[in-house]
């Protein structure tokens, strides 16, 4: 569990380092939304549970966040694509974190579906809020199954553990099942059904 909560803030962290890359922004600029990227899900996710933010009592997670901003500062250049190592690190960050996240809402609450939630919450909210700061368009208003690989990944730790799988095993389960569902969305394109009807109105045409 150690390991998924450092690859997910890590890997966040470099997808939060690659969208300051491609807004060309300073060294500061690099630090700020890699920090936001590695530690903003886990962060909401502490509140919510009420217990303490984890970068704050081990702040050797935001060195980490610090680190790889200045790695990717000194080596985006190379990367051929940029955006699209940005997405598939966040597929791996997303089914990392996910997994933890389920498991510590499971931890502080016994709680299955506070699990499920706070697992989903942690998987999705540093990509969602790298976005919203870095300009880009925001994951949630794309046609990408994104929370939803967050949302079953968490579950299937969920389900795992309450059938008695040796956590390793249940935490396997989790990140498979959210790697599987991000990563073929992003490799096939994959979108749920969207709501179809007619659009909405535009600000102020309501009459």
């Amino acid at each position: 569990m150690i390991v998924l909560d450092f690859v997910g803030v890590g890997l966040f962290a470099a997808t939060g380092a690659l969208s300051a890359s491609r807004k060309q922004l300073d060294i500061i600029g690099f630090v700020f939304l890699a920090a936001v990227a590695g530690v903003g899900g886990g962060t909401i996710r502490d509140l919510i549970l009420g217990v303490g933010i984890f970068w704050v009592l081990e702040p050797v997670y935001i060195v980490v966040c610090g680190g790889t901003a200045a790695v990717i500062y000194f080596t985006a250049h190379l990367l051929e694509s940029r955006y699209r190592w940005l997405l598939w690190l966040d597929a791996v960050a997303l089914a990392a974190y996910c997994v933890f996240g389920a498991y510590k809402g499971l931890l502080v609450t016994g709680s299955p579906v506070v699990a499920v939630v706070v697992g989903t919450l942690t998987g999705t909210l540093g990509g969602i809020l790298r976005d919203a700061l870095a300009n880009e368009p925001s994951i949630l208003l794309r046609r990408e199954i994104y929370v939803t690989a967050a949302l079953l990944g968490a579950l299937a730790f969920v389900l795992s553990d309450a059938i008695g799988l040796p956590q390793p095993f249940s935490a396997c389960a989790g990140f498979v099942v959210a790697i599987v569902i991000r990563g073929s969305a992003l490799a096939l394109g994959l979108p749920l059904p969207t709501y179809r009807s007619r659009p909405g109105r535009e600000h102020g045409a309501i009459r």
